[in-house]
């Protein structure tokens, strides 16, 4: 019976294990959980997602108080089309995020960041750009494209020396995002160097509508495989979405390919950003209380748990300190909805918003528990302490036992 290690991921002539650690934000793919990948020969992801809140955690600078400083002005302002990101200090964020990590990077395996496009941040282009310049500025291995078809963001950094040296990829949901996206590239003459296809049991944010039940992964990654084929193009597919066991790795494999993506079971490891608490409630999570909902402003439908304490706040918008969901006119669904709810019971001394969540906000304080449709299956993976607490594990240990497992056996820790 075949391992993942008997598969490679190819990049000409580098071979890495064809495991890939997703890009969860904001820093829940930490530093430390991208370095043990590449460590063991995969390729581990950093996100980007409210860099400057993971630079002032990591490194002790003020990004976030200086901003709010700066605009506090403008807190009682629903306009906050003036709230702007400075981007020399967006770079600046972004480099040392990227650089220190690339500085620590052990190994023969990858680092890469996720970049989302749908983090708009008041100035979508511009930003954009600066922040896909500074991780290649930094050093970055590769950059994933996610969150959004990025028709445009190969333009953004076609002058960079880097440009064609770095690995980038995109993360779809259809053949035809992607071949929209090759498309639009055309006159740049820079395929991806690989392709995520991301099924509709992913954590997080979706590329489905709310039929997201309707679609599975095995049969969209053959049909992304199918696509490229017929267009005689040879870029690497990553599958990604519900891939819980080794076995289902292989089975992915098998069928073409190149490697998997995966990260529910990573948010319950050492070198995870969520806090313990958190952690345990991932582990005592049951099927029923994992979701799809359309709370995020971004539009896009979300997988979390029903007992994200993010749910139904009413908390006041907070742009002024963050803002990375504006849009080119400064606006957010969730300020649209407070608003309203501020009009309907002016005298409520505590407002409850249940149609939309300030993701910023409850991102940046682990309130939003986004998750696979699989985390009901994480108690499964590791030992029960005899207070009905659990054990969390090693990335190690996880990473390794989708290396080498087989007939979708799950490897216990130690006690």
């Amino acid at each position: 019976m075949k391992r993942v290690d008997d598969f490679r991921l190819r990049f000409g002539r580098q071979e890495l294990v064809p495991i890939v650690v997703g890009g969860m934000g904001v820093d829940i793919s930490t530093a430390e959980l991208a370095l043990e990948a590449a460590r063991l020969g995969g390729i581990g992801h950093i996100s980007d997602a409210m860099v400057q809140t993971v630079s002032d955690r990591r490194f002790d600078t003020k990004y976030v108080s200086a901003k709010l400083k700066q605009y506090k002005y403008n807190i009682a302002n629903s306009d906050k089309s003036e709230v702007k990101f400075c981007l020399d200090t967006l770079a600046e964020a972004t480099r040392s995020h990227v650089g220190r990590t690339m500085e620590a990077k052990r190994g023969d395996g990858l680092v890469f960041i996720n970049c989302m496009e749908k983090l708009t941040m008041n100035g979508p282009r511009d930003t954009l750009r600066t922040r896909l310049t500074a991780a290649l500025d930094a050093g970055i291995d590769g950059i994933t494209l996610s969150a959004g078809l990025h028709l445009g963001s190969f333009a953004l950094i076609e002058d960079h020396p880097r440009f064609r040296d770095a690995k980038l990829g995109i993360i779809v949901s259809s053949a035809r995002a992607l071949s929209m996206f090759l498309r639009k590239n055309a006159r740049l003459d820079r395929l991806p160097d690989f392709v995520v296809v991301e099924g509709p049991l992913a954590g997080g944010h979706l590329g489905f509508g709310m039929d997201w039940a309707q679609y599975d992964l095995a049969t969209i990654t053959d049909e992304v495989i199918a696509y490229l084929k017929s267009e005689h193009l040879e870029i690497p597919v990553i599958a990604a979405g519900g891939i819980f066991t080794g076995s289902d790795a292989v089975g992915f494999l098998e069928r073409g390919a190149a490697a998997v993506q995966v990260a529910t079971r990573f948010t319950v490891t050492e070198e995870c950003g969520l806090p313990d608490k958190v952690k345990q409630e991932y582990f005592k999570a049951s099927e029923a209380d994992i979701e799809v909902n359309t709370l995020s402003p971004t539009g896009y439908p979300m997988r979390m748990l029903k007992g994200s304490p993010g749910i139904g706040s009413g908390i006041r918008p907070n742009c002024e300190a963050y803002g990375y969901l504006l849009d080119a006119n400064g606006r957010c669904a969730y300020i649209d909805a407070y608003n309203r709810e501020v009009a309907l019971h002016p005298d409520a001394k505590k407002l409850s918003v249940k149609d939309k969540t300030c993701l910023c906000t409850h991102m940046r304080n682990f309130d939003i528990w986004t998750c696979g449709q699989t985390a009901w299956r994480l108690k499964d993976t590791t030992h029960k302490r005899a207070d009905g607490s659990y054990e969390v594990l090693s990335a190690a240990h996880v990473f390794r036992d989708y290396q080498f497992s087989t007939d979708h056996q799950i490897a216990l820790p130690p006690r």
